[in-house]
């Protein structure tokens, strides 16, 4: 049985956005669709996974799905995989994804590729080089199924008003694939909007020249409201900011009406994880940055001072 299925990660007791993103794609390639949810909620989650383009959805509740790390969720995967053999899966390019598609390319030997922006089709995929400014298709080939992690915010979820026919997957995982076990898990504390869901985010960079400046950010991000703050990959790497505020290729990608970038001198891997946002304003010190080749709207000066001017005219109304 050919078709186009979607693993679909669960989150906060449904699926994620991601997964509802990816099957609004999947259904436009004139394949039948189905999904993969594995962990607890996977059966409740074909309600929504139902609605936006999944006929069906594969569903193990089994809680050997969240003790353990990939490997549970691997095996299963590939048994059904073995089973039903389908000519196309879409992952979202999040750790639990990438973790999961490349222990199973290792057991199907099939095309991989990561970073896709769209799927024009079942054998090709769409990805950007060069910040974004270049697109190019890139031809699957090999055994199916072919393999495809897709960056988030890449579709929109739609949906399309369908119901799923639930198949159970059952939880008969082998011993070597429970080696790993999960014995805590953390959640940042955080305030106001995700990152990628934020309608306005502000970035800072190392312009801002030390970690307690982005306390202007935070500023910013309170007076204007419903706004969420992120970061550039060096920031982050330097440890002035958590990873979880990180914006770009190897971090969060973000669509939003506003993004607001204050000391980033714009390097391809940042714009990458930024440049679909609705409108771009970039402050920095360098006239030549190239983060004003993106941007709608440009200001030359000293962040440091430009912020907390802003941030109290906002409040001041």
């Amino acid at each position: 049985m050919a078709g186009v299925w979607v693993y679909a990660e669960l989150a906060d007791g449904g699926p994620a956005t991601t997964a509802l993103e990816l099957l609004t794609k999947a259904r436009d390639l004139g394949e039948e669709v189905s999904a993969v949810a594995l962990g607890a909620g996977a059966t409740e989650a074909a309600g929504p996974l139902g609605e936006h383009g999944a006929a069906r959805v594969f569903a193990g509740d089994d809680a050997v799905f969240d003790d353990h790390l990939a490997g549970p969720r691997v095996e299963a995967l590939h048994r059904l995989v073995q089973e039903h053999s389908p000519s196309l899966i879409l992952f979202a390019t999040s750790y639990d994804s990438r973790d999961v598609a490349g222990r199973l390319q290792a057991r199907t030997a099939s095309t991989l590729m990561s970073n896709a922006a769209d799927v024009p089709s079942i054998d090709r995929a769409r990805t950007a080089i060069f910040g974004g400014s270049k697109l190019v298709d890139v031809r699957l080939a090999g055994p199916e199924p072919r393999l495809v992690l897709v960056r988030p915010k890449s579709f929109e979820p739609q949906p399309s008003g369908g119901t799923a026919e639930v198949v159970p997957v059952p939880a008969d995982v082998p011993d070597e694939a429970k080696a790993a076990r999960v014995v805590e898990r953390h959640e940042e504390e955080a305030s106001g909007p995700k990152l990628e869901d934020a309608p306005v985010v502000i970035a800072g960079g190392r312009g801002l020249q030390e970690a307690g400046n982005f306390e202007l950010l935070q500023e910013l991000a309170g007076a204007i409201g419903n706004a969420a703050v992120g970061a550039t990959r060096a920031v982050v790497d330097a440890g002035w900011v958590p990873y979880n505020m990180q914006v770009g290729q190897t971090g969060v990608t973000v669509k939003p009406d506003l993004y607001i970038a204050i000391g980033i001198s714009g390097a391809t891997q940042h714009l990458v994880g930024m440049r679909e946002s609705k409108r771009i304003v970039a402050i920095n010190k360098d006239p030549d940055a190239p983060i004003f080749r993106v941007a709608d709207l440009g200001v030359v000066g000293d962040a440091l001072k430009i912020l907390p001017a802003v941030a109290e005219k906002i409040r001041a109304g």
